[in-house]
């Protein structure tokens, strides 16, 4: 497929062939709203090829950006001064020079030679600057060239590598042999490995400097940070899909892209990734890395020790030479995920710490959501959006991620669990813990009894027996929920820095893990064996059974982790603004099934940070309507001004004929269709909507999915289908399938699907393919390829609303309606919330069919409310702009018979 170059208002985009005239429009906007640095909000269907139009507009503007930076370089280190202009067209690194914060500002009145001088100086700090800048480009330029044209250094590097382990390994073996004959007398006897579960001297931020993340190798790899472009979405599958799209697309050779992870899936070191937790495996690795510093240290201090203590492990994968030629790599060429994991297995070097030293040189970053949107991770991971470009895809979801990824839950049954495991650490080594150590475990054990007596039980007794006497769900603000638990008068910012700082939840998992699964020495059996029998106690459902080895092929189950790993993130939640956040006090029956909640109501404030950093943002997907939401709860709220924003929808590219979208008002027996939380449980509303199916199924060939509100709803109408006969005469035409509620069957049930559907086009007969009963917001609502025989026909089983009693979403609600404005004439904010996440929900379901050019499909709203203009209206405009509202059912029928008949017969 030979590359074409596009010209659109003077750019030329390259693109891999002829591109839809919505394409050109989309990489035109786009183009515009980097080039001005806006917020974008960009709608385009499942099928336009969303996907290229974001590579190929994205990339064209950073190749102009590039080239206009390369400009400026030369004319500023030719002359020494920057060009003068009234700073529009400047690019960000002359700007960035010139804008200072508030408090840097010139003083009014001072006399010009300061200013003049200043401006000077300024000038040539920038010039030496990208003199720095020059030469670590063309160092970089230089190793990367060498690669392409020499494969053997990659080999001489390996091959470097295996030299290196051997090495270590007689070190370490001579290391062993003299440990042997050397007696050291302890501070008190601890078992072998023990000394590492042993907390080191804690030293806060306030009493030591900040310490540098870099040692002088590492250094080496960290480079002044390009313009960018980020890029992240839902799934890891989607991710790796936008990779392959780059590859494929003219931009593949020459795009400089790395893909970014969670250790557990770019970890290749086999005793970290056995752990299965993530938050074991990222402890672990953060302990590996704080050893090899720490053993470094140690070596270059000269000062006699109390005792010897045997050297820490450090990872075997996590070596200078062997990074740098890893990153070397990941720049030479796009790589996905997997192919990262395979780089890194064959270079010894780890894949994610590679991958991020790779950061700062790269064009593109691609990354999942969570690891852009929350700003702790972001840190951590080396990410500076300040003057870069965030294009933030699959966006329909965007405000509940956000949510979703700052707000936490903790359990009766591991608050309990955790202080009986942390008090027993502490009698455990007592003596060896410092003071400040002690002090902040008495602290975190504190807190521990205060969540527990705020639901009202008892940290001393066992949750899962102990009953409270009031239950139901409460809400409070931050500030009276801590006033409540009498906690207000600890620095819950220090305790939290002391949990991140000293490790404490690893530490208390090993310890457990050691004296709650393996056997202790024998003058620690008595009291241990109790503490191993408490601990079973505390897990639900646990009794004590000699643990049976796995069998060979049997899935492992991922060892949980440490329970106050889990409420380290409630104690960092509560430090929230206290208008921005509630806590939610959920009384069960039972100590163990209570639970304390914090709910993030405001997620502009953690989205506010990219907005504000970031030079252009770019919130792109398929179905983005009601974009009200975007506008009002995400972007308004994150200070983001009116002419800032750009919005751009655009049409299909199938044939207007090919698709047919109705709204059916009533049955064939003439019921009004009204699903109602009181209606939609009638007999003969279930027996309605059977005939629905079974008229439709009669005449729609291939694929029929039913969607409806819920898993319940679902199973209360399959049973009494059953029972009625309805599901037999469904069956004459149709094989049935019902969505799993278990994500790992959903594969199993979607390939049985797609085999009958094909085999039955092939054989004839009576049964003309299969009808999937779906559920909205489940495993198959998103992310679902219904592709031509698969779905050519949606059906919508009433409107999804969420449930308007649960208390998270009535505070929401509230939320809304006291911080948003209201507009006369418009429902509250509080409602359009609840009319909102209804329309995002059957928008993204019935955007399962319709995948291509040349698809087709029906789509059957069963619910008279459709018809209302407020509720069309949230609709995508290419689906609201030919739907036909049909009062009864005889017409709506006859326009399926005509519209299938039709299409299939040209297919």
């Amino acid at each position: 497929m030979a590359d074409k170059n596009q010209e659109i208002g003077g750019i030329h985009f390259p693109f891999p062939f002829t591109p839809y005239s919505i394409q050109k429009d989309f990489m035109a906007v786009l183009y515009q709203v980097l080039e001005d640095g806006k917020i974008g909000i960009f709608e385009s269907p499942t099928g336009t090829g969303k996907s290229l139009s974001l590579i190929c507009g994205a990339l064209s503007w950073l190749r102009d950006f590039e080239q206009k930076k390369r400009q400026e370089e030369a004319h500023l280190l030719k002359t020494g001064t920057a060009p003068s202009s009234d700073g529009k067209d400047q690019p960000p690194f002359i700007l960035s020079s010139h804008q200072k914060t508030p408090d840097t500002l010139r003083p009014p009145g001072e006399p010009d030679w300061v200013t003049q001088f200043v401006q000077k100086k300024e000038e040539r700090d920038l010039v030496d600057r990208l003199k720095m800048e020059q030469i670590r480009r063309k160092k970089r330029e230089e190793r990367l060239q060498q690669l392409r044209h020499n494969t053997q250094l990659k080999y001489a590097a390996k091959r470097e590598r295996q030299e290196e382990e051997e090495t270590e390994r007689l070190l370490r073996l001579s290391r062993d042999i003299l440990a042997a004959g050397t007696e050291a007398e302890p501070l008190e006897q601890l078992a072998s490995g023990e000394e590492d579960l042993v907390l080191s001297e804690y030293e806060s931020d306030e009493e030591k400097g900040a310490p540098n993340g870099l040692n002088e190798d590492e250094d080496d790899l960290e480079e002044e940070h390009v313009t960018k472009i980020y890029y992240c979405s839902r799934t890891h599958s989607q991710l790796a899909q936008f990779v392959h799209e780059v590859q494929r697309s003219p931009f593949g050779k020459d795009t400089r892209l790395v893909s970014l992870g969670s250790r557990q899936n770019l970890c290749i070191n086999q005793d970290v990734k056995s752990l299965g937790s993530v938050q074991l495996i990222n402890d672990r690795c953060m302990e590996l890395q704080r050893s090899r510093h720490e053993s470094k240290s140690q070596a270059e201090d000269q000062e006699p020790k109390r005792r010897r203590q045997a050297p820490r492990a450090a990872c075997p994968f996590y070596g200078h030479r062997h990074l740098q030629l890893f990153q070397d790599q990941v720049l030479l060429e796009v790589k996905d995920i997997e192919q990262l994991v395979a780089l890194g297995k064959e270079a010894g070097a780890c894949p994610y710490y590679g991958s991020r030293f790779a950061i700062p040189a790269a064009q593109v970053v691609v990354l999942p959501y969570q690891m852009l949107l929350h700003t702790a991770t972001r840190q951590a991971a080396g990410i500076r959006l300040q003057g870069q470009v965030v294009i933030i895809d699959e966006a329909h979801n965007l405000i509940d991620t956000i949510t979703g990824i700052h707000s936490t839950e903790v359990s009766g049954s591991q608050l309990c669990q955790a202080h009986s495991q942390l008090l027993q650490y502490m009698e455990r080594y007592r003596k060896r813990l410092k003071a400040k150590n002690l002090m902040y475990i008495k602290q975190i054990l504190y807190l521990l009894e205060k969540f527990v007596a705020v639901l009202g039980g008892n940290i001393k007794q066992n949750p899962n027996t102990q009953s409270l006497s009031h239950t139901g769900t409460e809400l409070k603000t931050i500030n009276d929920f801590l006033f409540q638990s009498q906690i207000d008068n600890i620095n819950l910012f220090k305790v939290r820095r002391y949990c991140e700082k000293s490790m404490v939840s690893r530490k208390l998992f090993g310890f457990t893990e050691r004296y709650g699964a393996v056997l202790a020495p024998p003058r620690e059996q008595p009291r241990l064996a109790g503490f191993q029998h408490f601990l079973q106690s505390l897990q639900p459902g646990v009794t004590e059974a000699p643990t049976a080895p796995v069998e060979e092929g049997e899935a492992r189950v991922p060892r949980p982790a440490s329970p106050l790993m889990h409420i380290e993130g409630f104690l960092e939640a509560l430090t929230t603004a206290n208008q921005d956040g509630r806590v939610m006090l959920s009384r069960q029956g039972s100590l163990s099934q209570s639970s304390l909640k914090f709910l993030l109501l405001n997620p502009a404030v953690p989205f506010a940070q990219v907005v504000k950093e970031c030079r252009a943002v770019v919130i792109a997907g398929g179905t983005m309507q009601p974009v009200s939401d975007f506008r009002e709860q995400l972007l308004a709220c994150a200070g983001v001004e009116t002419e800032r924003l750009v919005e751009f929808s655009c049409g299909h590219v199938i044939p207007p004929d090919n698709i047919l979208p109705l709204v059916i008002c009533s049955g064939p027996s003439n019921q009004q269709l009204e699903f109602t939380y009181l209606k939609r449980e009638l007999p003969q509303m279930m027996d309605e909507t059977g005939r629905i199916l079974c008229n439709l199924c009669n005449v729609v060939p291939g694929g029929v999915i039913c969607f409806f509100p819920s898993y319940e709803y679902q199973r209360q109408v399959h049973a009494h289908w059953d029972k009625s006969g309805l599901l037999a005469r469904l069956a004459v035409r149709k094989k049935i399938f019902q969505e799993p509620k278990r994500a790992n069957q959903v594969e199993q049930v979607l390939a049985e699907y797609s085999r009958c559907i094909q085999c039955c086009g092939q054989a004839g007969g009576m049964v003309t393919g299969a009808l999937l009963l779906s559920v909205v917001g489940g495993k198959m609502s998103e992310g679902i390829n219904f592709s031509d025989d698969l779905g050519r026909c949606v059906v919508m089983v009433g409107l999804p609303y969420p449930n308007i009693k649960s208390p998270e979403l009535q505070e929401k609600m509230a939320y809304l309606d006291q911080t948003l404005p209201r507009t006369p004439g418009q429902i509250p904010p509080g409602k359009a919330l609840v009319e909102n996440l209804c329309m995002k929900a059957v928008n993204q379901s019935i955007g399962r069919a319709i995948r291509h050019q040349k698809d087709f499909a029906s789509i059957v709203l069963l619910d008279q409310r459709y018809a209302r203009p407020p509720i069309l209206a949230k609709l995508p405009a290419w689906i609201r702009d030919r739907v036909e509202v049909k009062a009864t059912f005889g017409p709506a029928f006859a326009a399926l018979r005509k519209f299938h008949h039709k299409k299939s017969g040209l297919s």
